[in-house]
């Protein structure tokens, strides 16, 4: 069996540690790393498999390709891809360990906004000691209202944290299901208009899909509390951002925290950069060193099944796009 391994990705295939774990516990696999497209349309011919995205061109002229796998969960990179949307390749991703970091980070976020931990970290770095100027000012979690949208690894993390912050929590998503016992109600996507309606801070954790693709627009933003803070966790392109930036700019809205953006890097003139009570972060959040080994291991479990005969861990919908 061949694989051709891509970098590219966190944990990509190329690292000479990654390489040679796999040599020593598949021996009898043969792993190809390849630095650039070039080299991999030329390897990927009569390979049976890659590791990391292969390019449209890659696909075109793979002969035996018959598994996809990617070392990440988000997979709306296919787009760019339609000739893998048709290929007959199983495509499996890495669900799972990205999923309590960017938790973690969420709520990182949240106590950030509601302690005003940016005026805080100025104060610091200025040497300003000044009590007075914070009565008052700071928002109390317990017993707010948090919404989610898309209850999967990421959402059903944060629900988790934000309930033992005495958050109430609840959360719309394409399948409506029997609520964890963090949330209150997992409701489907008709009564996304309510929960933005009753939100003191909403989460989008959702993957982007054809469907999820500029769901949160400017008339959805509209709809939220006076005051309310939006965090986006799981891919841009879901939020508005020009229509975000303007309701935080004008005060409708009270702030909010970003790691995913429509455009990465996130361009100069980007409308989000200044703006105050705006956390912004270079799509980070899940990056520990746990993420890492847990995607490496996901994907040598695979490979074990693949050789076994059994079937494959996380196996993507292609049509679906998650």
């Amino acid at each position: 069996m061949k694989i051709v391994m891509t970098s590219g990705a966190v944990g990509g295939g190329t690292d000479p540690d990654f390489l040679e774990e796999l040599h020593a516990e598949f021996p009898d696999v043969t792993f190809l790393p390849v630095a650039d497209a070039e080299e991999g349309m030329r390897l990927i011919r009569d390979a049976d498999a890659i590791y990391g995205w292969p390019t449209q061109e890659m696909v075109q002229v793979a002969d035996k390709l018959s598994w996809v796998h990617i070392p990440g969960t988000g997979v709306d990179e296919m787009g760019k891809r339609p000739a893998l949307i048709e290929h007959d390749a199983v495509l499996t991703n890495c669900r799972g360990p990205h999923a309590p970091p960017m938790a973690d980070h969420v709520m990182g976020m949240v106590i950030n906004l509601a302690h005003r931990w940016g005026d805080l970290f100025a104060d610091q770095r200025d040497r300003t000691f000044e009590m007075l100027k914070y009565a008052g000012t700071y928002k109390e979690l317990a017993g707010s209202t948090m919404g989610i949208l898309s209850m999967g690894d990421i959402g059903t993390e944060v629900a988790r944290r934000a309930h033992g912050f005495g958050i109430n929590v609840y959360a719309a998503d394409v399948h409506p299901m029997a609520p964890p016992p963090e949330v209150k109600e997992v409701w489907g996507l008709e009564r996304l208009d309510e929960l933005l309606g009753m939100c003191d801070w909403f989460v989008v954790a959702a993957p982007l899909t054809p469907q999820s693709r500029d769901m949160i627009d400017r008339r959805r933003i509209g709809l939220m509390k006076q005051g309310a803070f939006v965090i986006v966790i799981s891919r841009g392109n879901i939020v508005d951002e020009q229509a975000l930036a303007d309701a935080v700019r004008s005060g409708r809205l009270g702030g909010a925290g970003i790691d995913a953006f429509a455009t990465e890097p996130l361009p100069q003139d980007s409308p989000l950069w200044g703006l105050d009570n705006v956390v912004l972060t270079p799509h980070a959040s899940a990056l520990t060193p746990d993420l890492v080994v847990g995607r490496r291991n996901i994907f040598k479990e695979n490979l074990r099944r693949r050789l076994a005969g059994e079937p494959f861990l996380y196996v993507v919908d292609k049509k679906a796009g998650f």
